[in-house]
């Protein structure tokens, strides 16, 4: 998260570039991340057609004292998608990509998706618990239960938090080479130090809500209710679109005349394929002439010599043959 701040121009085509270069290199583009990455520079940019739909940052400043008082459910949930300043954006959005590509290829898309909202929906709730405990238990409001920050680095120290859990390698935070598992706490400290008008409260609430994300899954062995319900919608949305798939590929499949060579059946049309007398091919229905040797639909087959002429001299297990090695 990230105060109020000075915009910085120029920084967007930065980050096409680098996020085409990387999709590019993959060999699966995950696409929860993608949406992510064009959801967060879309709401960023507000075109003149989103305006009307998008509200504006000051409508979405995450603010404890205000979410609170009013139950500001907008606040609460938007304000991660929003950012101050080009820089701000882009270097949320690089980390995004490198950790969401990481995260999403390695749990698939639907989990990916679960863990994202359930991520987002903790740190959320663990920052606006901890500015309220502080108001309350050592009435320190100023800095932090006033305080208007916006910005995805939040789900981002949550999401770092996850990924790290279980390496045992070692990672270079701003120069110091330490533990992976302990990197999102290095990186708080360090931030907070050396760069000014971050929320130090958010980037907590991100790492405390990987913590108690990744206790729960632990804890909790059966199906992830929350992936389970992401997936049933995805396979509802899915099934028009898998119908009209395979009602094309079907009809494809018809026109090719891609049959088979052989049987003991002689009828001539079965399905809309007819068998060919001559070499016992099966041939689409819109076809009159045998795609394998030649014989007319309409003809009951040809003599030896006949046959030979149109299919080179070749027996039909021979003209069997050689399909075969043509379609595999």
């Amino acid at each position: 998260m990230d105060r109020r701040g000075s915009l910085t121009k120029g920084m967007l085509p930065l980050l096409a570039i680098h996020a085409v270069n990387e999709y590019y290199r993959l060999p699966w583009k995950p696409p929860v991340t993608a949406a992510l990455l064009g959801a967060n520079t879309l709401i960023y940019l507000r075109p003149a057609f989103l305006r009307h739909i998008v509200p504006s940052i000051d409508q979405v400043w995450f603010n404890p004292h205000l979410i609170l008082k009013y139950r500001d459910l907008r606040r609460f949930l938007l304000s991660p998608f929003y950012h101050v300043s080009d820089s701000h954006l882009v270097y949320n959005m690089m980390s995004l990509l490198w950790k969401g590509i990481q995260l999403e290829t390695s749990v698939g898309s639907v989990e990916f998706a679960s863990m994202l909202a359930a991520l987002l929906a903790m740190s959320q709730g663990i920052t606006l618990m901890l500015a309220k405990s502080l108001l309350l238990f050592f009435d320190y409001d100023k800095p932090y239960y006033y305080e208007y920050s916006a910005g995805f680095s939040g789900v981002l120290f949550a999401m770092k938090t996850v990924l790290n859990s279980q390496s045992e390698d070692f990672t270079n935070v701003y120069g110091l080479l330490i533990p992976a598992r302990y990197a999102a706490w290095a990186e708080l400290i360090l931030i907070q130090m050396f760069i000014p008008g971050v929320s130090f409260l958010g980037h907590l609430g991100g790492i405390l809500a990987g913590i108690l994300y990744l206790k729960l899954k632990r804890a909790y062995s059966g199906p992830d209710p929350l992936t389970l319900t992401i997936r049933t919608l995805t396979n509802v949305v899915r099934w028009p679109l898998r119908f009209v798939r395979n009602l094309f590929q079907f009809r494809r499949g018809r026109i090719s005349g891609r049959g088979s060579v052989g049987g003991r059946q002689t009828g001539r049309t079965v399905s809309g394929v007819w068998r060919c007398q001559a070499c016992t091919y099966d041939n689409s229905g819109l076809l009159s002439i045998c795609e394998m040797c030649g014989t007319s639909r309409g003809s009951g087959g040809l003599s030896p010599p006949e046959f030979s002429r149109y299919s080179n001299g070749l027996t039909p297990e021979e003209i069997r043959l050689r399909r075969i090695e043509r379609f595999g």
